[in-house]
């Protein structure tokens, strides 16, 4: 039976002063975090290798400086973007003049998990990348790779178990395949590769250590390639809920810990098209744990990309040394111009390696008929068998 929306209109109503007491007290403490923002911001930072004298009581993991870009800002909290346009034509000029001859390369995956309808184990992985030249001709690539994890691969692992072992199977084929690319262009100063996530484990601390350990592994490779190679990474999170920046604020101006609160919100405010907050290194437990000489070396940065929230840049920290940050990130928003409010190689890759229905469909009608040729005894349950039909 359908839910009544009368019934869901009524409940709202009554809850009503929940939400707006919620509303109220989160935009108090937004005010207080932002305002904070702004006197960091205004702080003299007049060399980035030595630990500010104004934020002494923070506890910085062997002195590190947090904020590494030595300016004053004229919009404390905000680096500008100067550029501005009158209609999208412009916009599309300015992105040939930074972008034409660049090549981008965005990778992402998607998988079919082990089914209980299934008699066995078995689970298919495809990823699939995109590569733009950026050329007028319109020179690009993209393709796939498949892998199948058989019962040894999943040793009898169901349920959620057995999807991690899958999520991190695949993570490692589409780091895998960001550092072949890598390496194929190492030394190769106009070439940009995304990575459709964090460069920082943090999203993995739910699991156990080995599992953490993984995930951080596949990382590290992929950070020492961008810095042995020199082609520049950036791990791009359209809707980050980071908390590096408001945590930093909290411990230094003695603000009270906000959960709810986010970098991303804190930082809106005031933001146009464009604009960034200033680069800042990341401090992590995982990143001290795990990361070895790669713990002082990520970097972020909030730009603001679309309507909503900032989206959460991280890159090594080789970027911001060797003087490139900036072409950098002009390289990011005119792939997010092209785009739209996102960026168009992450957004392409995306669609190059989702598995559809039709595929789902397709890889368990094969499954089934090669199982009968080999004399397996593979047995899909009546509700599968039907699906299969019927689609």
């Amino acid at each position: 039976m359908p839910t009544r929306s009368t019934d869901i209109l009524t409940l709202l109503a009554n809850k009503q002063a929940d939400f707006a007491g919620f509303d109220q007290a989160t935009l108090g403490l937004l005010q207080k975090y932002r305002k904070a923002l702004k006197q960091f911001g205004e702080l003299d930072f007049l060399d980035s290798s030595a630990e500010p004298a104004a934020i002494d009581a923070l506890p910085l993991s062997e002195a590190v400086p947090v904020l590494l870009e030595p300016v004053k800002l004229a919009d404390p909290g905000r680096v500008a973007f100067a550029q501005t346009w009158r209609n999208r034509e412009e916009s599309y000029d300015w992105v040939r003049q930074h972008l034409t001859g660049v090549a981008t390369f965005a990778v992402d995956g998607s998988q079919i998990y082990p089914s209980k309808d299934i008699s066995i184990p078995v689970a298919l992985i495809q990823v699939g990348w995109f590569e733009n030249l950026h050329r007028p001709q319109g020179t690009y690539d993209k393709d796939i790779q498949l892998d199948l994890m058989t019962p040894a691969d999943l040793k009898d692992l169901r349920g959620d178990v057995a999807d991690r072992r899958v999520n991190m199977r695949r993570f490692q084929m589409e780091t895998e395949r960001l550092v072949e690319y890598i390496e194929d262009h190492s030394g190769d100063e106009e070439c940009l590769v995304f990575l459709d996530g964090s460069l920082v484990a943090t999203f993995a601390e739910a699991f156990d250590q080995e599992t953490q350990l993984f995930y951080v592994d596949c990382l590290r490779r992929l950070l020492q390639a961008s810095e042995d190679c020199r082609v520049p990474l950036v791990g791009y999170i359209d809707t980050s809920y980071a908390h590096d920046l408001t945590g930093l604020l909290q411990r230094g101006f003695d603000l009270p810990q906000v959960t709810s609160l986010h970098d991303a919100q804190v930082c809106h405010a005031g933001m146009q098209w464009g604009d960034r907050t200033p680069l800042l290194r990341c401090q992590r437990d995982v990143l001290n744990k795990f990361y070895g000489a790669f713990k002082h070396r990520i970097t972020y940065t909030y730009l603001k990309t679309n309507d909503g929230y900032p989206a959460r840049l991280e890159l090594p920290l080789w970027i911001h040394e060797a003087g490139r940050l900036e072409q950098v990130l002009n390289w990011v928003r005119g792939e997010v111009v092209i785009g739209g409010g996102y960026p168009y190689a992450i957004e392409t890759a995306d669609q190059v390696a989702v598995l559809t229905m039709e595929d789902r469909n397709a890889f368990y009608r094969l499954l089934q008929d090669w199982s009968e040729r080999e004399g397996l005894k593979l047995r899909l349950s009546r509700k599968m068998i039907s699906k299969v039909r019927r689609r």
